[in-house]
């Protein structure tokens, strides 16, 4: 895996015939019926999982599934269950409950098992980091170790990713040791010209990463619809299209950091707005006309991209030797307005050359989708939204912060 990490991993501790405690991200989509539409995070846990049976663990894990207020049978991880013991090849016991008797008594009376406990976010306490609640998770999976391979939520401070290491050594397993590596490399070693993508909706999202990326990138393409707030600051008439308010002064800032970088002269250069877009009147409609954003009408609504901005920006892509890519260019769960986001996702895949990385979230649901190998054309599509964002914004991360250092075994952080 290269350089070594700098938090102790499953490979660096001896895991032989031990107790597990493994935090896993099963947060899942769900079907009217309660069926599972998407098991990719399921399938994402499995190389850590696979691991741990290799060296005789008993393995108890636990997740969270939605939010939900108390308990609430409609997010009950019996069906993940399921679809776990079949993905994985090995029974897999449920516990309708993640603290307690009931919960000691399984773990106690399983020899080589496989134990998921019920939703975490039943209980209030997991959310509020607390203390109580975590050392009662620790008591209940009488854990030797406590393994974070959920990734998805390593940027919360929750009892289950945080406080959790209070009561249970922690270390990393495959899945975030991977997300990390992937993440940092291509923020901090790129390989040149590094192009960053910047879309979704919000500007005050996403401060945090548009100045590190303007630290560190090549050259920045914004889309969706925080181009038309970056727009309107520039004098643009948004007609009716989604316009964050309030966003003027962290703008100017944006572009003064930009200019202290690269010059007034090449800022525009540097980061890319769209010079043309598609436009509705509704995001429902089935018409996508196409328009210089200097001719948005007062009834019209910015959903994309225009081909023109597709142009230039693939043309970036083209040459890019790092991408990253954090947020949809347009309204991509539509197929009328997902045209740009699908056209960059064939740029990067036909860019054999770079190294591509994109944050998970809405970006990763479209990319999978629209690949259809779970993400095979792109060098790593990460499983965590909230947490891909904020360690591209170069935060720390409460749920690989709390993990076993790994001084003395070479780490290179």
């Amino acid at each position: 895996m290269g350089k070594r990490f700098f938090k102790q991993t499953i490979h660096d501790v001896d895991l032989r015939h031990k107790t597990v405690l493994v935090r896993v991200d099963y947060n899942v989509p769900l079907l009217e019926n309660g069926e599972i539409s998407d098991d990719l995070r399921i399938r994402a846990s499995l190389p850590t999982l696979k691991y741990l049976l290799s060296q005789h663990c008993k393995i108890v894990l636990i997740s969270h599934l939605g939010r939900p207020q108390g308990r609430d049978e409609k997010y009950s991880l019996a069906p993940v269950a399921v679809r776990l013991s079949e993905l994985l090849d090995y029974p897999v016991k449920f516990v309708d409950d993640c603290v307690g008797d009931k919960v000691r008594q399984t773990v106690r009376r399983s020899s080589g098992a496989v134990i998921l406990l019920e939703n975490l976010r039943f209980y209030p306490e997991e959310e509020a980091d607390d203390t109580q609640f975590a050392r009662s998770i620790a008591r209940a999976s009488q854990a030797d170790y406590f393994v974070q391979d959920g990734f998805a939520v390593v940027h919360r401070k929750h009892a289950s990713t945080h406080e959790i290491t209070m009561y249970v050594p922690g270390v990393a397993g495959d899945l975030v040791r991977a997300e990390y590596d992937a993440i940092t490399r291509a923020m901090l070693s790129p390989k040149r010209p590094l192009v960053a993508i910047i879309g979704g909706a919000k500007v005050s999202d996403k401060i945090g990463m548009i100045h590190e990326f303007i630290n560190k990138a090549d050259q920045i393409l914004i889309g969706g619809a925080m181009a038309n707030t970056f727009l309107e600051y520039k004098g643009y008439n948004m007609g009716k299209s989604r316009v964050e308010p309030g966003q003027h002064d962290v703008i100017r800032q944006i572009y003064q950091a930009v200019e202290r970088k690269v010059g007034r002269e090449r800022s525009d250069a540097f980061l890319l707005l769209p010079t043309d877009v598609a436009v509705a009147e509704s995001p429902d409609s089935q018409e996508r006309r196409e328009v210089n954003v200097a001719n948005i009408g007062v009834n019209d609504m910015a959903l994309d991209i225009g081909m023109q901005t597709i142009e230039r920006y693939t043309a970036a892509l083209a040459h890019a030797g790092t991408i990253v890519w954090n947020g949809p260019v347009g309204l991509a769960e539509t197929s009328t307005f997902a045209i740009g986001s699908a056209r960059l996702s064939l740029a990067i895949a036909q860019n054999k050359h770079a190294l591509s990385v994109v944050g998970g979230g809405d970006t990763a649901d479209f990319v999978l989708k629209w690949d259809g190998h779970d993400g095979a054309a792109f060098s790593h599509v990460s499983t965590g939204g909230g947490a891909s964002l904020a360690l591209m914004a170069g935060k720390k991360l409460p749920g690989i912060e709390s993990l076993l250092d790994a001084y003395g075994l070479g780490v290179v952080h």
